[in-house]
């Protein structure tokens, strides 16, 4: 099967979304499939109002059509909200093309925690955005019951894997500072509560791997936190093995690919119980929720990293692939046996009119350090 993915995340941008979309695209090409990938590269751009690594596609329709027919995939997906995916979008809906979107990421909630806009706001656009989609693909069962709740009915389960052959445990010390080591890996922003993590009066040391918008306010403000900026996979997987345990402090992710690397490599998990812990720890012992975050990361300590392992063994990307490629909707009648199409919502031609409209709606809505061979 020839499958188009277009997306709006794409390199530079280090995130769970772009790893999502390289490790599915790996596996579907090992399965004997044809990917290809339309993203920002081809475009010109311009950098996201405060977050400039994201690069926003300049007027892409023409070239986005282009690309779609030349391509003539048998399945197309729209894995963004952004410009190439609106394109996408467009072109889809006036060819009469069936098309399958994603849910990837808590957007209506980041947009709430940055900006104050009610929830309801964002999800009637992400309603009129998917609406016509034959399945809207969703990392966990608690972010399909939220899809559900704001009347995205025909979102589908399309989970996460992790490369256990890049993250195992391993005999290590890259980090090398004051045991127990406390790690955080991921964005750092506003909306990913690392703050939460760095003010907890704990044992040891303290590390924070990524970058974004608030790493030099919190730098200037725990002074005593080690940072490191973006790694690539066999760095961080090395930094995994050398730490104790790792925090998670966000309440507002959708799954969080970092907790599934961290695991893998044998590192106890402390959390909020909260949507992607929950999903991923599930009722297992490889990681202690609890509300009192510092109590968490005390209890974790107690865990076997082989227990850590043993659970991350379960999650596997080619499972999680061939997920995604049952949700596909052919787009030239060709049978693929992934059964009948769900109905796509009938309300996508109009565009969110109003701000009258939206108020109404609101109402319904409750690298500066060196690693160390």
């Amino acid at each position: 099967m020839k499958i188009l993915i277009v997306t709006d995340a794409w390199e530079p941008q280090v995130n769970g979304v772009v790893r999502t979309l390289k490790s599915t695209r790996r596996e579907l090409q090992a399965m004997g499939h044809t990917v290809e990938l339309l993203t920002p590269l081809e475009f010109r751009t311009v950098p996201c109002p405060t977050y400039p690594e994201i690069r926003l596609s300049l007027l892409p329709g023409a070239a986005v059509r282009r690309r779609i027919r030349e391509f003539a995939p048998d399945a197309l997906h729209i894995a963004t909200e952004g410009p190439l995916g609106l394109a996408a979008r467009r072109h889809a809906l006036r060819q009469k093309l069936p098309f399958t979107t994603a849910y990837h990421t808590r957007f209506p909630e980041y947009v709430q925690a940055r900006f104050g806009i009610p929830l309801a706001w964002t999800y009637r656009f992400l309603r009129w955005f998917h609406g016509p989609a034959q399945a809207v693909m969703a990392p966990t069962p608690v972010v399909l019951q939220d899809l559900h709740r704001f009347g995205i009915e025909h979102a589908v389960l399309w989970t996460r894997g992790v490369d256990l052959d890049v993250f195992v445990p391993q005999s290590v010390n890259v980090l090398n500072t004051a045991h127990p080591i406390f790690l955080y890996v991921g964005r750092v922003a506003v909306e990913k509560n690392v703050e939460a993590f760095l003010a907890l009066d704990l044992p040891g040391s303290k590390w924070v791997v990524g970058d974004g918008p608030a790493l030099p306010a919190l730098r200037a403000r725990y002074p005593n936190a080690n940072y490191l900026g973006v790694l690539s996979q066999p760095e961080l997987a090395k930094v995994y093995a050398s730490a104790d345990v790792f925090v998670f402090p966000s309440r507002t992710d959708t799954f969080g690919l970092v907790l599934l690397e961290a695991l893998a490599s044998g590192l106890p998990v402390a959390a909020y119980p909260v949507t992607g812990p929950i999903d991923v720890l599930g009722d297992s012992d490889a990681g202690v929720m609890h509300e009192d975050l510092r109590e968490a990361c005390l209890e974790a300590l107690r865990i076997d990293r082989a227990t850590a392992r043993a659970h991350a063994e379960r999650f596997s990307w080619r499972a999680a692939s061939e997920q995604f490629l049952a949700h596909l909707r052919p787009l030239h009648g060709m049978p693929n046996g992934h059964g009948k199409a769900a109905r796509p919502r009938q309300d996508h031609g109009e565009t969110p009119s109003s701000l009258r409209q939206l108020r109404a709606e609101a109402d319904l809505a409750p690298r500066e350090r060196r690693l160390h061979d």
